[in-house]
C-alpha cells in the first residue's frame, strides 16, 4: 500500500496553491507533513483524499488514481480533516455505528469495530453522550473513532491532536506509531514536537513547493544552522555594531536578531557542524564592550529548520 504522489498542481482561479511537487509514501512509514498556514498541506490532502480534483499532476493510492478510480480510494482510505465532520445531535455509538455502515463495513462486525474505536480512542465514558454536548478533546477523539472504523489502509489525520491536553496527546500518539507500522499514515501537525515524536520521515512545504524531504535526523545534519548559539548581552552596547562583528566570525554562516527585550539583546548564531563559537563570540562581546548577560550552544531542532525554509 502507498501513495504516490506525481507533479501535483492545484489552482484555486489565479493563485498557486499547489505547485508541481511529488512524493510518494509507503506502508509502515508515518509522514509528517508541514508548513506554515496557506503553505498547501490541507489542499494536497484533500486531492489525495478526493475531495478536490488537482489542476493537473496525478495522485495514486495502491495503484488507483484519485480521479478515475475515486470509488477505489476511499475505500482505501480513513481522513480525518481539519474541521471534524461530525453530526452533533447524534450519540457517540449511534454516530460511529451510522459511519461504519457508509464505510462499508460488513454488518456482523460494525458493532465489533464500534466498540474496538471507543476502546482504542477512551471514549467509554461518553459512548451513551450527544456528541455535541463534549468537549474538543472528545469531539477529536470521536473523529479519530470514524477515521479508524473500517481498518483502513491509508489514514490521513489533518491536526489529530488539536485540542487534546498532555496524557491524551501521548495516548492518540501512540495509537498513531501502532497503525503507522502496518499502514500508510500522513499526519499534518503544527506542533513541531509531535513530529519528532511520531513521525519517522517529514516533508516540509512552503509556497506550494516542497522544500524538504527525509527523516528528521537527516533534516538536522542537513541544515545550514546545525550548530547553534544564542547570545543575550545587556542592552548598553551598540546593537548592530555587534551584529556586525558577530558576522564577521569566519566559521560562522549566519546572525539572526531575535528581540529585543528591553533589558537585553538577544541573537542566535549559527556555524558549522562541530566547531565551539563561545570563545570567539566572547571575544567579540569583549571588543564591543558588551555584557554577556547568557551564552547556550544547541544543535539545531526541527523548528529550527522549519523556520529556516519557510521564513
Amino acid at each position: 500500500m502507498s501513495i504516490k504522489v506525481t507533479n501535483l498542481t492545484k489552482y484555486y482561479g489565479n493563485y498557486l496553491a499547489v505547485d508541481d511537487i511529488s512524493f510518494e509514501a509507503k506502508k509502515g512509514e508515518i509522514l509528517g507533513f508541514l508548513g506554515p498556514n496557506g503553505a498547501g498541506k490541507s489542499t494536497t490532502m484533500k486531492i489525495i483524499t478526493t475531495y478536490l480534483p488537482p489542476t493537473s499532476g496525478s495522485v495514486e493510492v495502491d495503484g488507483f488514481d484519485v480521479e478515475d478510480k475515486s470509488l477505489e480510494v476511499r475505500k482505501k482510505l480513513g481522513y480525518l480533516p481539519e474541521l471534524n465532520p461530525l453530526y452533533y445531535d447524534m450519540i457517540v455509538t449511534d454516530y460511529l455505528e451510522f459511519i461504519a455502515k457508509l464505510d462499508g463495513v460488513p454488518r456482523g462486525e460494525i458493532k465489533k469495530r464500534r466498540d474496538d474505536m471507543i476502546r482504542v480512542c477512551g471514549l467509554e465514558s461518553v459512548k451513551h453522550k450527544d456528541i455535541g454536548t463534549l468537549s474538543k478533546g472528545f469531539k477529536q477523539r470521536v473523529g479519530l473513532a470514524q477515521a479508524m472504523i473500517n481498518n483502513p489502509d491509508v489514514l490521513i489525520l489533518d491536526e489529530p491532536t488539536s485540542g487534546l491536553d498532555p496524557n491524551q496527546i501521548i495516548e492518540i500518539r501512540n495509537l498513531i506509531k501502532k497503525l503507522g507500522k502496518e499502514k500508510t499514515v500522513i499526519l499534518s501537525t503544527h506542533i513541531l514536537s509531535e513530529v519528532t515524536a511520531t513521525c519517522n520521515r517529514v516533508i516540509i512545504i512552503n509556497k506550494g513547493k516542497i522544500v524538504a524531504d527525509g527523516t528528521p535526523q537527516e533534516l538536522q545534519s542537513k541544515s545550514k544552522g546545525q550548530s547553534i548559539v544564542t547570545l543575550e548581552v545587556k542592552n548598553n552596547c551598540d546593537k548592530n555594531a555587534l551584529l556586525g562583528s558577530l558576522k564577521e566570525i569566519r566559521s560562522v554562516n549566519k546572525v539572526d536578531f531575535v528581540k529585543d527585550t528591553g533589558d537585553s539583546f538577544i541573537f542566535n548564531i549559527y556555524g558549522n557542524h562541530g566547531i565551539d563559537l563561545r570563545e570567539v563570540i566572547s571575544g567579540k562581546v569583549m571588543l564591543n564592550k558588551a555584557i554577556v548577560l547568557s551564552m547556550q550552544a544547541k544543535q539545531s531542532s526541527l523548528e529550527d529548520i522549519f523556520r529556516e525554509l519557510t521564513k
